[in-house]
């Protein structure tokens, strides 16, 4: 394939693992930083993966600024917009993640399309695929959640939000330009630095004992190998654009998660939790906690997700959720 791929966010969790999946695979990678103090990390974490990092440069952009993204842009045949801001859910101000999320995206997309790049691919959410209705569920890539299912979870809506509003954008004004979106469940696995932990951040609060007790919380698991692989696969297969992507794999409930990692671990992980915190000790904590209270409409909840089209459409097949999948340390 011809030309530069721009991945946005180059410290992040995923896009780490994302331009290691490119380099390997032989492209050209640009990718954004805020500024170039944060380079030289970029850089050390890739090469923990790939030992030549000549077709890796940078590009200093901010999702809350216009400046620097038609640069960025230029010579670019496709984007991977992976950056987006992090948060735990709950926040005095929603807006302080959505407006930076949706308006972060659309600068993107204004960009690329001013550009001329063939397709962008935008890293989305799974809980942008809900149906918000109480009791398990089991959904594809034709829902879009209802934004009231959010109402205490700023970081899920601000996901929902920002792609609802590319979609919107794309349709209007992407002339040439192919849209293609990837929505993720939980995001495990190795972690290239101690800076890009992510989502591993829940393994590592079972790993150490500061969640001491297990809440009866359960996700569907995907590593983000296999993330970084079905970007790329999705940037590539001539049928996947215009299309909405559920990558996911197993569900798995939090108890589930504590167990395989003291299979995994045994007597070097002593503080691994094996007591489950009754649903009303959780209610109770979550009544004074604005994080646990974004996480009430999960208790009990078995949400599943479909991901047989993206196994039809870009060959995706997830590894298992065990050991080392679940561990968020470099193997």
């Amino acid at each position: 394939m011809a030309g530069t791929v721009l991945v946005t966010g180059g410290n992040g969790f995923v896009a780490g693992w994302v331009i290691v999946e490119l380099l390997k695979g032989g492209y050209s990678v640009r990718t954004t930083v805020r500024s170039s103090k944060r380079e030289d990390a970029v850089r050390a974490a890739v090469g923990t993966q790939v030992a030549d990092l000549s077709r890796l440069t940078f590009a200093h952009a901010d999702l809350t600024q216009d400046d620097g993204w038609p640069a960025a842009m230029t010579g670019v045949s496709h984007v991977l917009h992976v950056a987006s801001p992090l948060g735990t859910g709950a926040t005095k101000n929603p807006d302080d993640l959505i407006i930076p999320a949706r308006a972060g995206t659309l600068r993107v997309l204004k960009a690329a399309v001013a550009a001329g790049v063939k397709r962008v691919v935008m890293t989305s959410s799974a809980a942008a695929s809900n149906p918000g209705i109480a009791g398990d569920t089991f959904t594809d890539e034709t829902v879009w959640t209802p934004p009231a299912h959010f109402k205490s979870d700023a970081y899920r809506l601000s996901k929902l939000l920002a792609e609802k509003a590319a979609w919107e954008f794309m349709e209007k004004h992407g002339g040439n330009t192919e849209f293609t979106t990837i929505l993720p469940t939980a995001i495990f696995g190795p972690a290239l630095s101690k800076d890009q932990t992510g989502s591993v951040e829940v393994i590592k609060r079972i790993y150490t004992g500061a969640m001491p007790r297990i809440p009866r919380l359960g996700v569907c698991v995907i590593d983000v190998r296999d993330l970084a692989t079905a970007h790329v696969k999705a940037m590539t297969t001539p049928d996947a654009g215009g299309q909405r992507f559920l990558v996911t794999g197993e569900f798995m409930w939090m108890e589930e998660i504590a167990a395989t990692l003291r299979q995994h671990f045994g007597a070097r992980a002593p503080n691994i939790p094996t007591r489950r915190l009754p649903d009303f000790a959780f209610r109770l904590a979550a009544a004074f906690s604005p994080p646990l209270r974004a996480l009430l409409p999960l208790l009990g909840r078995k949400n599943r997700y479909a991901w047989a089209k993206a196994t039809r459409i870009l060959g995706f097949h997830p590894r298992p959720a065990s050991p080392p999948s679940c561990v968020g340390t470099s193997d």
